[in-house]
């Protein structure tokens, strides 16, 4: 297992998560600094999220045939410049646009780094990879959006972002220096570009790959109607904010790390029931959320509804790259479309029901949603069977292996 390419390729998904979630700890700061509403700031994620649900297959279908290590270097450099552009937006307008262009990037970034994370794997770990892969994840929620908080609540918002800038130029460079040489598969160098794109769109089609997206998207809708005014979710019900939500932010990303890297082990083997436990689990945790509890019981909820959700993303990308070994690209662009019509939908709700006052049924709809999707998974064994044999593990494909630049 290439270890170092994986860390790198960790550490770029650190910063994307780091970015795209960033408005969600610093909502009354760019909001007083932009002269905003803070239901205004929470758009940030609906918009980002549809511009890359609605140009991620099209945009990985057109770079099918370009190398998989420069077109994921490319995405990364394009990160770069408009967190740079972001940093110093004079306007609200200006800063959506900056977001709007790392949206457009985005898309193919999650699209691809599924099935670069599978080539760099032994046979049979692909899913074990993506664990080690969504540690960057994970990492992003217990220390990227925690101290980008603290930083944006010390210095300013703009200072967060031109950190995170900084982390982006980094991952370019290590990208370069570490990721070997990954050219396109053979099956997908022959193709032209129409039917790369109409398998692309196509794959929908598959009853599995369309059980996946429909357990991705109510999960995620839930999800983030209510994580993206956790702000002032746990100012009403705990009292907390500023360097107290920094704080809770920082435990909700910790038990994160800690899911991420435990269901690593199970899902090789026993998909279905690893996902189902982490569902069930975040049910109830937002579910307690809904009324007022107080300080102790809103803090345990919270790194228990983290530890939880942040998990499932690994269960949901290892399903995507086993259900359809032979179109890993095509398969994992439709997940990640769900998973952005997920956080833009969610994003949506939550700023209609803040915006009329009902704050308070956010955790009532996220728990809901979360049922929906472990009904959904509980009868879905064909895509989340109990049990993965050795045998029952498709081959990596791979045109040969790929030398070390």
């Amino acid at each position: 297992m290439n270890r170092p390419a994986l860390a790198v390729l960790g550490a770029s998904a650190f910063c994307y998560v780091t970015a795209e979630t960033l408005p969600v700890g610093l909502l009354p700061q760019i909001a007083g600094g932009l002269d905003v509403a803070e239901s205004d700031v929470g758009l940030l994620l609906t918009s980002y999220a549809v511009v890359a649900a609605v140009s991620t297959i099209p945009l990985t279908a057109v770079t099918m045939r370009v190398p998989r290590h420069t077109l994921i270097a490319v995405t990364m450099a394009i990160f770069v410049l408009s967190q740079a552009a972001a940093t110093f937006a004079p306007s609200f307008l200006v800063l959506g646009a900056t977001r709007l262009v790392c949206a457009l990037a985005h898309g193919v970034f999650w699209s691809i780094i599924g099935p670069i994370t599978a080539r760099l794997a032994p046979p049979g770990q692909a899913g074990r990879a993506t664990a080690l892969v969504f540690v960057g994840n994970s990492l992003a929620v217990v220390a990227g959006v925690p101290i980008s908080t603290a930083i944006g609540q010390w210095l300013g918002w703009r200072v967060a972002i031109g950190t995170i800038t900084v982390a982006g130029v980094v991952c370019v460079v290590l990208l370069g220096k570490f990721l070997p040489k990954l050219d396109p598969l053979p099956h997908d160098r022959a193709t032209r570009l129409g039917p790369q794109l109409r398998a692309s769109v196509a794959i929908i089609r598959d009853p599995k790959v369309a059980l996946l997206c429909a357990v991705t998207v109510s999960l995620v809708i839930g999800h983030f109607a209510a994580y993206t005014y956790i702000a002032p979710l746990v100012r009403r019900d705990a009292g907390l904010a500023g360097f107290g939500l920094s704080a809770l932010l920082l435990g909700y990303g910790a038990a994160a790390l800690i899911a991420g890297y435990t269901v690593g082990r199970f899902i090789d083997r026993r998909p279905g029931p690893a996902l189902m436990l982490l569902l069930g689990i975040l049910a109830v945790a937002v579910a307690a959320l809904a009324p007022v509890l107080g300080l102790v019981p809103t803090v345990l909820a919270t790194l228990l509804w983290g530890g939880a959700f942040c998990a499932i993303p690994v269960c949901l990308q290892a399903t995507a790259l086993r259900i359809a070994p032979q179109a890993r690209d095509a398969a994992s662009a439709v997940y990640v479309v769900a998973f952005q019509i997920g956080i833009g939908g969610g994003a949506l709700v939550g700023e209609r029901l803040t915006s009329a006052g009902h704050l308070g049924t956010l955790p009532l709809i996220a728990a809901g949603l979360a049922l929906a999707a472990l009904v959904l998974t509980a009868t879905a064994r064909q895509v989340f069977p109990s049990h993965l044999a050795d045998a029952d593990h498709h081959p990596e494909p791979r045109a040969a292996t790929p030398p070390l630049r």
